[in-house]
């Protein structure tokens, strides 16, 4: 499918300005002084939530008191992606998409250092001397109260302390953001849109509405069959909401569209298969082998049967109808926003 339903009364809305350019840096060797002497936070920064938020605000500040940069150390792919396959959670976000987040809240530099075997067998001690004094030569960093870093996590906010005291530098411990008495995390935001596909609530916990990327693939067609053509989504990299119907905004090139969204699979025509679906309300170009980007929002519903096509034909009017208005209020709240 590569047209989406044309009789929407609302244009396609133009994408937002681009946000705060930030660089992506994949090797430490004879970096620039511009890159060096400034403040730096450590850690993995999955979806770019509120408590990183908190973080990186701090690091800014950090940033500015030294007159250097401020910069994100993250790792490309997740260390437990080679060191524990099996248990490795899909990711939040992808590192282009992490560091405009991360750019959003004022980073300079992001840090997306390709992680190997060389890189986990550095002890504590090694790792604070070769990434954190030789090569980005910091002079303040800014951790979480729950940071570990060298081989086996050997490293805590403790030792942190006393290598950072060694050198000269200046540490600060960010307290964590907490909702509704918990911590905002990664991992529970994790679990929020895998179990219950609460995307509202997990927006109020990201700095950004949840966001995956994918391709573009023909699909059977029985979108369009019922009046509501849909773009199908291969080649998903982040975590797949739970089943259900969305509203949500797609993004395509420098244009976006209100959205409404499937997860799941197609019981009322036999398919079990989970498939990811998205009308686009205004949009009239070919998307076919194009990447997509989709924004959830809200949950509108769960997938179930329907007696026949045309009961499944007025629920998504219904679905459309709601995700219209939900969609096309975030796109015009994004469009106005400052970077």
């Amino acid at each position: 499918r590569g047209l989406t339903h044309h009789h929407t009364p609302r244009p396609p809305l133009n994408a937002p300005a681009p946000l705060r350019f930030v660089q992506i840096i994949r090797s430490l060797e004879k970096l620039p002084p511009s890159i060096r002497g400034g403040a730096v936070a450590i850690g993995n920064f999955d979806g770019v939530h509120r408590g990183h938020a908190r973080l990186v605000g701090r690091l800014v500040e950090r940033a500015r008191q030294v007159g250097g940069p401020a910069i994100v150390f993250t790792f490309d792919p997740h260390p437990v992606r080679l060191l524990r396959p099996e248990q490795c959670p899909p990711p939040l976000t992808w590192t282009e998409r992490k560091a405009e987040l991360l750019a959003r809240l004022g980073v300079d530099f992001v840090v997306a250092y390709p992680t190997d075997r060389e890189l986990l067998s550095l002890s504590a001690r090694a790792f604070f001397d070769l990434i954190v004094v030789a090569r980005l030569a910091a002079r303040a960093m800014v951790e979480g109260p729950n940071f570990y870093f060298g081989k086996g996590r050997e490293g805590n906010i403790e030792l942190l302390a006393q290598f950072a005291g060694d050198a000269g530098l200046a540490l600060e411990i960010a307290e964590p953001a907490e909702i509704d008495a918990q911590m905002i995390s990664s991992s529970r935001i994790r679990r929020l849109l895998s179990e219950t596909g609460d995307a509202a609530a997990a927006a109020a916990m990201l700095t950004a509405p949840y966001r995956l990327r994918g391709i573009v693939t023909h699909g059977a067609g029985r979108g369009a069959g019922i009046g509501f053509p849909t773009a199908n989504l291969e080649g998903i990299d982040t975590l797949m909401p739970a089943h259900g119907g969305y509203a949500g905004a797609a993004w395509a090139d420098d244009k976006a569209w209100p959205a409404a969204i499937n997860v799941g699979p197609n019981p009322t025509f036999g398919e079990s298969a989970t498939k990811l679906e998205a009308h686009l309300m205004g949009c009239d170009r070919s998307l076919y082998g194009a990447p997509l980007e989709l924004d959830f929002l809200r949950r509108l519903r769960d997938v179930r049967s329907f007696a026949s096509a045309d009961d499944l034909a007025e629920q998504v009017a219904r679905d459309t109808e709601a995700a219209l208005g939900i969609g096309s209020d975030h796109l015009q709240s994004a469009t106005h926003d400052t970077p």
